[in-house]
C-alpha cells in the first residue's frame, strides 16, 4: 500500500530470468542494443532519499550489494564484508574502482551522508523506516536526536562501519537495497536546489545513467555507465522509456514492434495468453482487505472491532472466482499475509506461507460465513450494517471492488456496501488518514524475509492504517528481531505464530498475491527479474540477433 506503484506499475513489463549472470556464452548479438519499454507514469522523482520505490532507477543505484537471480545478493559498492561475532557490527570495504557517474570515487563519506540525510526528519523519507535496526535510526528519524548520532562511520576512505541496535539476519539483502546506496555531497553542493529535478543534475553509481528525464518529461533514457565498476558485464546501449498509460496503446505499440514489452490487462491476458510472447512473472504482493478499528461511525467501528464479522466478510470472498472471472492472469489466491514461495524454513525448506497457514482463515465458505455474520450483528446489537469499501479506481481496481461488493452483499444477509472508487494518491491520503471502513489494500515486500510482511501491523507501525493492536503480535515480531535474532530456528518459530495471530484474528483478510502478465519480444535476453526489493535488473540483459 505504500510504494508497489513505484515498484511495479512504473515499469511494464520486463521479463526473462537469464540462467546465470554474467557472460552469455555463444551469445550472438544484435547490432543495435537498446531496449525499449514503456512506463505507466513519469518517474516521480529520482533523489534517493525521497523516492517511493525502486523499480526502474535500482538501475542507475547501487548500494553496497545488489540482487541478482532468484534474490540472490552479488557483489556491488563493497569488495569485503566483516561482521561481528555477535552479529551487531558490519564493517564494509569500498571497492577501489567504485565511481559515481562523474568519475568521482566512491567513499565511506559519500554512505555516512547518505543515510543521514535519507534519515533527516526534513528530507520526509518515504522509506526511512528501513532503517529500523541501525544504532539510533528510529530516534534520528522521530526528530528526537540529531542524525549525527547514527550508528555509522567512516574510520577511513575506503571503510564504512555499520553499528545496530540487534542483530539482522537479512540485513545483506537489505543492503542491496538502492536506498542504501551512497549520495555525492559535492553533487548536492554543486546543484543546489537543481539537484535531482533533471537528470543532469545528478550522478549515478549504477550500470547506467538517466538521460533526458526534466522532472516531469514522459521520455528518458538509461544509458551505460561507462564509469560502473562492473561496465564490462554491461551490454546494453540504451534503454528507452515513453510514458503511455492506457494498455491498448501499449499493446498497439508493442504490436507495432516500437517496444520489447507490454503488461497485459486482465483482458488482454485471456485474448493473448496462448500468444508465443506471453510470459508471467510473480512479485512478492499480497492484497488484502484492512479493518479499520478507528473508523468514524460508532456502529462501524464497532462492527470493525468485532472478530465474528471480520472473518464473515473473509470468509464470504470466493477468491477463486475473483480471480477467474474479474482479474483473469496468473495470480494465485493468498494463505495468509506472506507470500507463497517468498521465504523457506532455514532447516526444513518448508515454505513459511504454507507452514503458517490456518485452515479455515482465507477459505471460501459461504454458509460459516453467515454463520460468523448472524453471530457478530447480535452481539452489536443491529440487524443491518452499511460499510464502505474505499479502493482505487485505476486498471482493474474498480471491477475488483465492485466484486468485493456484490459478493459480500449477496453471502452476508443485511449489509449495504458503499464503494467508493478513487485515483490511487486520494485513496493513500484517505487512508493514511483513517478515512474509511474497509481499504482495499496491498503489501510488497521489500526484502526477502517474512519480516517484511510482519512488521507492517505492528501498533507502532506507519503502514498499520486500520490500528489494528495485539500484544503478543508486537512481542512476536519484537523477538523475532531482537531476542532469537540470532537463533534462526526461534527466530523462524516466532514469525510463523506472529502469521497465525494476524489470521486467527483476522487482522486484515488476504485474498490472492500478484503475477503479471506481458508480452515480451523473444530477442530480449538476461533481464534479471526478482519478487522483492529491486525488482527489474537490466544489468546483464542483451538484444539478440
Amino acid at each position: 500500500m505504500k510504494k508497489w506503484i513505484g515498484l511495479i506499475i512504473a515499469i511494464t513489463g520486463i521479463g526473462a530470468i537469464l540462467a546465470g549472470c554474467g557472460a552469455h556464452g555463444g551469445a550472438k548479438y544484435a547490432d543495435k542494443q537498446e531496449l525499449n519499454l514503456s512506463a505507466d507514469a513519469p518517474l516521480d522523482t529520482i533523489d534517493l532519499s525521497k523516492a517511493n520505490g525502486f523499480g526502474q532507477t535500482g538501475n542507475v543505484f547501487e548500494s553496497l550489494f545488489r540482487l541478482g537471480e532468484k534474490g540472490k545478493v552479488t557483489p556491488g559498492l563493497a569488495s569485503k564484508t566483516e561482521v561481528s561475532k555477535d552479529g551487531m557490527t558490519y564493517t564494509f570495504t569500498i571497492r577501489k574502482d567504485a565511481k559515481f557517474s562523474d568519475g568521482s570515487k566512491v567513499t565511506a563519506d559519500d554512505f555516512v551522508y547518505s543515510w543521514r540525510r535519507t534519515l533527516t526528519p526534513s528530507t520526509k523519507a518515504q522509506y526511512a523506516y528501513l532503517f529500523e535496526g541501525i544504532k539510533n535510526a528510529d530516534k534520528i528519524n522521530a526528530g528526537k536526536i540529531k542524525p549525527e548520532k547514527l550508528g555509522v562511520e567512516a574510520p577511513n576512505k575506503s571503510t564504512f562501519v555499520v553499528h545496530l541496535d540487534r542483530p539482522m539476519t537479512y540485513f545483506k539483502v537489505l543492503m542491496s537495497y538502492p536506498l542504501f546506496s551512497p549520495i555525492s555531497k559535492k553533487a548536492v553542493d554543486k546543484y543546489g536546489s537543481k539537484y535531482a529535478t533533471k537528470s543532469q543534475y545528478m550522478v549515478y553509481t549504477g550500470p547506467f545513467k538517466i538521460t533526458g528525464w526534466n522532472g516531469t518529461g514522459d521520455h528518458w533514457s538509461f544509458v551505460k555507465n561507462n564509469e560502473y565498476w562492473d561496465k564490462k558485464a554491461v551490454y546494453l546501449d540504451k534503454v528507452n522509456y515513453s510514458v503511455n498509460g492506457n494498455p491498448q496503446t501499449r499493446l498497439n505499440l508493442y504490436q507495432s514492434k516500437k517496444i520489447d514489452m507490454t503488461q497485459l490487462s486482465s483482458q488482454q491476458v485471456k485474448n493473448y495468453k496462448n500468444n508465443k510472447d506471453y510470459v508471467t512473472q510473480p512479485y512478492s504482493i499480497t492484497m488484502f482487505l484492512q479493518y479499520n478499528m478507528k473508523a468514524k461511525s460508532d456502529i462501524n467501528r464497532r462492527a470493525m472491532n468485532n472478530k465474528n464479522i471480520r472473518y464473515a466478510i473473509s470468509l464470504a470472498v470466493d477468491r477463486k472466482q475473483l480471480l477467474g472471472k474479474v482479474i483473469g492472469d496468473a495470480s494465485t489466491t493468498s494463505k495468509g499475509l506472506v507470500a507463497t514461495n517468498f521465504a523457506n524454513n532455514p532447516k526444513t525448506k518448508q515454505d513459511f506461507a504454507k507452514e503458517a497457514y490456518l485452515k479455515g482463515t482465507v477459505d471460501y465458505d459461504a454458509a460459516k460465513a453467515k454463520e460468523y455474520w448472524n453471530k457478530g450483528l447480535k452481539e452489536l446489537g443491529v440487524k443491518k450494517l452499511n460499510l464502505e469499501l474505499l479502493s482505487d479506481n485505476e486498471g482493474d481496481d474498480q471491477a475488483i471492488s465492485q466484486f468485493y461488493g456484490s459478493q459480500l452483499e449477496k453471502i452476508l444477509p443485511g449489509l449495504k456496501m458503499t464503494l467508493t472508487n478513487i485515483p490511487s494518491q486520494v485513496a493513500y491520503s484517505r487512508a493514511t488518514k483513517g478515512d474509511f471502513d474497509i481499504y482495499v489494500s496491498h503489501w510488497g515486500a521489500d526484502f526477502n524475509d517474512p519480516i517484511s510482511y510482519l512488521q507492517i501491523l505492528q501498533s507502532h507501525s506507519g503502514y498499520n492504517y486500520g490500528k489494528w493492536n495485539d500484544k503478543d503480535y508486537d512481542a512476536l515480531v519484537n523477538k523475532a528481531q531482537g531476542a532469537d535474532a540470532n537463533d534462526p530456528k526461534k527466530r523462524w518459530d516466532d514469525m510463523i505464530k506472529a502469521e497465525q495471530v494476524v489470521m486467527k484474528e483476522q487482522a486484515v483478510s488476504p485474498m490472492y498475491q500478484t503475477v503479471f502478465s506481458y508480452l515480451q519480444n523473444p530477442k530480449i535476453k538476461g533481464i534479471i527479474h526478482n519478487t522483492a526489493g529491486t525488482q527489474w535488473s537490466y544489468k546483464y540483459a542483451y538484444v539478440a540477433k
